[in-house]
């Protein structure tokens, strides 16, 4: 069931427009600034992707204005269908289960056409929480993090998108986006649950539970499905990939596209691991360790298993990495963090480009270098794709001028759409780098 169009994106052919609604945002909005980088513990260091900067200025008043600019112009303007969230009660019963002990959820648009038995899974991001007052703050959290009972709606567009002018290949698709409320990229399992906190450390859980109720509605008879994902999302399409895959019958084409998952175990400003630490206290708190890759835990630290890139290698099912070089929450969170830049050196730089030095510069080029080296660990089979371009953003399936349309995120002219298309219908073996812009750059 779907509600009424409510959100208009940029339309490059109607500026006028554009400039209208613009200036309306700042108005209703008291010319609100951006969403702030926040690398508090509170939220893990997220840094909220552009889609849910926007979420901050939706007012009803504004999905109202939308609205009847969607109407009444009768233009060709790109606007998204809320899609209603379900709660899986049943769930409870088994333990799966959001930080808060709330029902897990997630928002279905039926497929329909020649893609009715085709099916894609979109896990949301959000970052992790690492001790248990992160956690518990994390379900109190009004955006849904960590609790059923606080999530809002979110709309359908990118990859999401229902229309074939903006998402040819998935457009009439079953198309699910997966709540994402336990703060350990569906990979915790902990049984027991202190009273003094009532945490919950169920993603695993969670995760079985959601695939579970999507085949009694219809998965079960899917020629073709997807597990997608943006940010901590994306590393959750990683990390359960082979899980998913697992659960359709043999004649079903299965395959994983994680956007903006593929954290990398690299050098920080300081010549150190600072973020290593961090995903060692998020494996440990959430007891995620049984839930990664055996290969991988029977042969290091389970919380390096954690990072794609010493899980990919034993993952069998086929994956396309999509992701940017200089993807900006590695490199405010990994990179230039503040335990790995306390005196704040590398601030100006990651956050206006144009003030870089040379020297600084040189520091992103290095970390392209390190980011393309831990990606290669995805080997050379024709089943693992990637479209990795230098767009100084993060998650941009999610974000519809970038999944296709915006010129600037293309890579030899082809659209993420596209080449992610191609790759999963296997027309093309697409192994897409960015090697003309070798710096970051905004697009």
């Amino acid at each position: 069931m779907t509600r009424p169009l409510v959100f208009l994106r940029h339309s490059t052919t109607l500026l006028s427009i554009h400039f209208t609604l613009h200036t309306y945002i700042l108005y209703i909005s008291h010319k609100l600034p951006p969403a702030p980088i926040i690398l508090s513990s509170n939220l893990s260091g997220y840094l909220l992707p552009n889609k849910e900067r926007m979420d901050r200025v939706r007012t009803p008043k504004l999905r109202r204005y939308i609205a009847i600019l969607c109407v009444i112009l009768f233009l060709n303007i790109e606007c998204s269908e809320e899609v209603d969230i379900t709660i899986i009660e049943s769930a409870v019963s088994k333990g799966a289960v959001c930080l808060d002990g709330s029902p897990p959820a997630y928002q279905l648009d039926r497929g329909f056409g020649d893609g009715v038995n085709n099916w894609l899974v979109h896990i949301q991001g959000g970052g992790w929480c690492h001790t248990v007052d992160d956690c518990v703050y994390r379900k109190t959290m009004d955006n849904g993090l960590g609790s059923s009972k606080l999530m809002p709606v979110m709309d359908f567009y990118g990859i999401l998108s229902n229309k074939q002018d903006q998402n040819p290949h998935f457009y009439n698709w079953n198309r699910v986006y997966m709540r994402y409320c336990d703060g350990s990229s569906f990979t915790g399992d902990v049984e027991e649950v202190d009273p003094g906190t009532n945490l919950h450390f169920r993603g695993a859980r969670i995760f079985t539970a959601i695939v579970e109720e999507l085949m009694r509605v219809g998965m079960y008879d899917a020629q073709n499905a997807i597990l997608s994902g943006c940010s901590a999302g994306g590393l959750a399409s990683i990390l359960n990939c082979d899980k998913f895959h697992g659960f359709f019958k043999s004649g079903t084409r299965v395959k994983c596209v994680p956007d903006a998952g593929y954290f990398a175990h690299v050098k920080d400003y300081s010549g150190g691991y600072h973020f290593e630490q961090y995903y060692d206290k998020v494996v440990t708190l959430h007891g995620s360790a049984k839930n990664l890759p055996s290969g991988c835990t029977s042969n290091m630290n389970p919380a390096l298993c954690f990072y794609p890139q010493y899980a990919v290698p034993y993952i069998q099912t086929p994956i396309f990495i999509l992701n940017s070089a200089y993807d900006t929450w590695q490199i405010y969170n990994i990179l230039a963090s503040y335990e790995a830049d306390p005196s704040g050196s590398f601030t100006k730089c990651k956050t206006t480009l144009n003030e870089c030095s040379t020297s600084e510069l040189q520091r992103f080029k290095d970390f392209r270098s390190e980011f393309l080296g831990a990606v290669s660990a995805i080997g050379n089979s024709s089943s693992k794709g990637m479209f990795i371009n230098t767009c100084y953003t993060h998650c941009q399936s999610e974000d519809q001028s970038a999944w296709f349309g915006k010129p600037t995120s293309k890579l030899y002219d082809k659209t993420m759409a596209e080449a992610v298309g191609d790759w999963f219908y296997e027309k093309y073996d697409w192994r897409m780098i960015d090697n003309e812009n070798v710096l970051p750059h905004y697009c």
